[in-house]
């Protein structure tokens, strides 16, 4: 599952941006097979990175992730030689990530990520400590 679309790029960079880096050809139409294949590298390296805070597939997809995916999907269109401002939002991009991943940025989803096949033991509080008499 792709964290952002076709126009969600268009909305953050222009069309014509996204015809000039998809259509090398005929530079008159976005290549939507390119800008597909970004969005699923750049929505798998999301993945990558929240997999073990976050059960996966998000519920819902939270407005930051759509923008780093975002980010991330330009810098790919780029393969040669990305302007220093997509360079710059693209290793901002990769720092948020970093921060979700450990933790010290949250995204407000519920619940703890998913573990297929493990059980989690609950239990109240130790009611006796060695050494303690009554």
């Amino acid at each position: 599952m792709a964290y952002a679309t076709l126009d969600d790029l268009v909305a953050r960079f222009g069309e014509q941006e996204l015809i000039d880096q998809t259509d090398r050809v005929s530079g008159t139409n976005v290549n939507t097979e390119v800008v597909t294949r970004v969005l699923d590298d750049a929505s798998a390296i999301l993945d990558g990175y929240l997999a073990g805070r976050y059960a996966l597939p998000l519920a819902t997809v939270p407005a930051l992730l759509v923008g780093l995916c975002c980010d991330l999907a330009r810098y790919a269109l780029y393969p040669d030689a990305a302007p220093d401002l997509v360079k710059e939002r693209y290793q901002n991009a990769l720092k948020l990530l970093a921060r979700i991943a450990d933790g010290t940025l949250q995204l407000g989803q519920s619940g703890p990520p998913a573990q297929a096949g493990l059980s989690q033991v609950v239990s109240s509080p130790r009611l006796f400590a060695r050494g303690e008499r009554s």
